[in-house]
C-alpha cells in the first residue's frame, strides 16, 4: 500500500483547530476567528520549513505551532495537556515555587522569536537520550546541530501531539533556565502529563531530552 505523502498545509490546518478546539482563543482574550488570523501568516511558512521532511510519528513530528506565555500562561496551558486517548489534565508539579515558573527563560542559544506564536520543526522527543543527564544530552543534541526544547515549545510538542508523551518516554525540556541547576521536563504522573523538573546532572531511565532543529520562524 502506498504511503500518503505529508500534507503540510493539511497538518497546519489540523493543529490550528486542535487549539481552537480546546479553548485557545478564550484564554488568549480572543474571539475564534481572530485567533486564527494572528496565526495565519504562519501557515505557507510551514509548508515553506518542511520540504523534505518525513510523515509525523509518535517520537517525530515535522512542524509544531508554538503559542508562547506571551499570550498564554504555562499554567494554564498545561491544563489543557492529555495523554493520548485520555481525558484527565495536565498538572504542575507541586515543586515549582509560587511564581517560579516565569523564572525559566528560553536559552539565549535558541533564539526564541518575539510574539505571540512561532513554528519549531523537525521536533523529536530524544529518546536516544534516556538514562543520560541532561548536561550531557546537551551535548549530544549540539552534536548534532540541533537545539533543545523550551518550556512553551515542550507543551506545544504534546498538545497537537499526545502520543509523543508515553511511559518510559518521557523528556527533559533543557532549553529552559533559571539560572540554577534545575531542568524542567514533561513525565506522566497518575494518567496525565506532569510538567515537573529534574538536575542538570542526574540520568532518569525513563527520560530523554527533547529537540528540535534550531532555525525557529516567527510572525514578523
Amino acid at each position: 500500500m502506498t504511503e500518503t505523502p505529508f500534507n503540510a498545509e493539511s497538518e497546519f490546518d489540523n493543529q490550528l483547530d486542535r487549539l481552537v478546539q480546546i479553548g485557545y482563543p478564550a484564554l488568549a482574550g480572543l474571539t475564534e476567528n481572530a485567533f486564527r488570523d494572528l496565526v495565519a501568516p504562519l501557515r505557507a511558512r510551514a509548508v515553506e520549513g518542511t520540504a523534505g521532511l518525513p510523515a509525523p510519528t509518535d517520537a517525530r513530528v515535522p512542524f509544531v505551532l508554538v503559542i508562547t506565555r506571551d499570550l498564554i500562561g504555562v499554567p494554564e496551558r498545561v491544563a489543557l495537556t492529555t495523554l493520548a486517548g485520555k481525558r484527565k489534565p495536565g498538572v504542575v508539579d507541586r515543586h515549582y515555587a509560587d511564581d517560579d515558573l516565569p523564572r525559566f527563560d528560553p536559552i539565549k542559544e535558541l533564539e526564541v522569536p518575539a510574539g505571540p506564536a512561532y513554528l519549531l520543526f523537525d521536533v523529536d522527543r530524544g529518546e536516544e537520550f534516556r538514562n543520560l543527564a541532561p548536561a550531557t544530552a546537551m551535548e549530544g543534541i549540539t552534536a548534532q546541530g540541533r537545539l533543545p526544547l523550551s518550556i512553551d515549545e515542550g507543551l506545544a510538542f504534546i498538545t497537537l501531539h499526545p502520543a509523543a508523551l508515553a511511559s518510559n518516554r518521557c523528556f527533559s525540556l533543557v532549553g529552559s533556565r533559571c539560572g540554577d541547576k534545575r531542568v524542567p521536563a514533561l513525565w506522566i504522573s497518575q494518567g496525565a502529563p506532569k510538567l515537573g523538573w529534574c538536575w542538570y546532572g542526574n540520568p532518569h531511565t525513563w527520560l530523554g531530552s527533547a529537540s528540535a532543529r534550531p532555525e525557529r520562524i516567527g510572525l514578523d
